[in-house]
């Protein structure tokens, strides 16, 4: 896709802290295990004190015996059997260096993949400690323009209320039939960690 660039996420409007009384969807964390400390926090609050969302947050790792495997349709079924399970929306939290990430890059595509099952609705949320921009993960990246022209996938700054995150992921769960038409998915996956265009070098 040649050169990557640092993308301003799409401000929200929410206003302040209520009560969320929208349907609660389960939500799958892909996050760089780097930011754990900003995930927890995430999850804490929007999940555990607002209830906004039931999260799934444990993802792909070394020891998992499938990684190593040559056949990506038996690692992308690994990761929806495993991980994915019966969650409706992936929640990419971007920090510093997750788009270097070939596990992100890999439970974007299982989330993304269309089958028996529906895809996953996809949207990136940037953390805290990276600002106002961030890198994307390159599948992120090709299912999403600025503005939310043309696109399946959504991407944000940090939401400020249980309205705003609820209506995000609403709209990322009725993605899987409104836009599934609009899913870019043919990249092959990440074989090993990629630079970090921040960091200048491999994790």
């Amino acid at each position: 896709m040649g050169h990557r660039r640092m993308y301003n996420p799409t401000n929200g409007n929410g206003g302040g802290i209520v009560a969320y009384y929208g349907t609660k969807r389960k939500v799958f964390i892909s996050f760089h295990q780097k930011d754990r400390a900003e995930v927890d926090a995430f999850i804490d609050r929007w999940a555990t004190r607002e209830s906004v969302f039931i999260p799934k947050a444990l993802g792909v790792s070394d020891n998992d015996d499938f990684i190593d495997s040559g056949n990506p349709e038996y690692v992308m079924s690994q990761i929806r059997a495993k991980y994915l399970g019966d969650s409706t929306v992936t929640i990419v939290l971007v920090g510093q260096c997750t788009h270097s990430r070939r596990y992100v890059d890999w439970e974007i595509k299982a989330s993304l993949t269309q089958g028996e099952d529906p895809p996953n609705g996809l949207m990136g949320i940037i953390l805290p400690s990276c600002g106002a921009t961030a890198y994307l993960p390159p599948r992120l990246e090709e299912n999403w323009s600025k503005g939310h022209v043309n696109c399946y996938a959504r991407y944000w700054v940090a939401p400020s209320s249980v309205t705003e995150l609820g209506s995000w992921i609403e709209d990322a769960f009725q993605a899987r039939t409104t836009r599934a038409d609009l899913i870019k998915n043919s990249q092959k996956m990440m074989k090993y960690n990629a630079e970090c265009r921040v960091c200048g070098k491999t994790h």
